[in-house]
């Protein structure tokens, strides 16, 4: 597990909105297509984040512990998001997915769950507690608690995908006062060659990589994602959470999968 003080981070980061991370996105000619709803039930669900990076020699357990969590729980509202941090390239290596915007998600975190550093791997399961990254025990005992609770609201998603661009239709119900939406979008693995920093030499395996995140209002009921470079249906997801902003506290959740009926 490796520390970075909040005061260093802050010194090292243009603080940027969250709301917001676009990649360049290349016209495609691909058809409007529907795409099917899904919607979470009133039971319980788990929201999975890790904070991850490529530079970081501490974070390929559990790069490879949320692998080993998604195949085991493709049936489950287990919804597994990877932020890549960006305050380890600095270090020698720059990862392919980082963006500043995500440590800023994570000292958001720092500030809710009252810790005085961020780290990584860091896992945070529905906005309320907290874990390294790699302690499997501990994030499935987690996991368990709370797809055993009851959700306070259900969010339903749906999208058509038009070239490059998808339109996000999206319903919250129950509480959602005071409350966002946010939209990952995912790319579902991918690998890298590290060739500096700590993991030279090494061949990374990651899952469920957050490319974009976007910030919508709830009562808006659609917003628009452009798509990067090297889209496709079937490598992308996106995963939809509602997040109380006075604690983190994450309320609802659904996948919107990247598939025609």
């Amino acid at each position: 597990m490796k520390l970075f003080k909040r005061n260093t981070i802050l010194g090292m980061l243009t603080v940027m909105p969250l709301v917001l991370w676009y990649v360049s996105c290349n016209a495609q000619n691909d058809k409007p297509m529907n795409l099917p709803a899904i919607t979470n039930s009133n039971k319980g669900f788990a929201v999975v984040e890790l904070f991850t990076s490529e530079g970081c020699s501490s974070c390929p357990p559990a790069d490879k512990l949320m692998e080993k969590l998604q195949q085991e729980n493709v049936d489950k509202p287990v919804y597994i998001v990877a932020f890549h941090v960006d305050y380890w390239d600095r270090q020698g290596w720059k990862d392919t997915f980082s963006a500043a915007a995500f440590t800023y998600r994570q000292r958001r975190y720092a500030d809710w769950l009252h810790l005085e550093t961020i780290y990584t791997p860091q896992v945070v399961v529905n906005g309320t507690s907290e874990y390294v990254g790699s302690q499997e025990g501990a994030i499935v005992q987690a996991i368990s608690r709370e797809l055993n609770k009851g959700a306070d609201a259900t969010l339903a998603l749906q999208g058509k995908l038009d070239g490059n661009k998808l339109h996000v239709e999206y319903k919250v119900t129950g509480h959602k006062e005071n409350a966002v939406l946010l939209l990952a979008l995912v790319q579902k693995n991918a690998q890298t060659q590290v060739r500096a920093g700590e993991n030279e030499g090494r061949r990374l395996s990651h899952v469920q990589i957050v490319r974009q995140l976007v910030q919508a209002a709830i009562n808006n009921n659609s917003t628009m994602i452009n798509l990067p470079e090297g889209f496709n249906k079937e490598g992308w997801e996106v995963v939809g959470f509602v997040q109380r902003k006075e604690d983190g506290r994450i309320t609802a959740a659904a996948r919107l999968n990247q598939e025609a009926n």
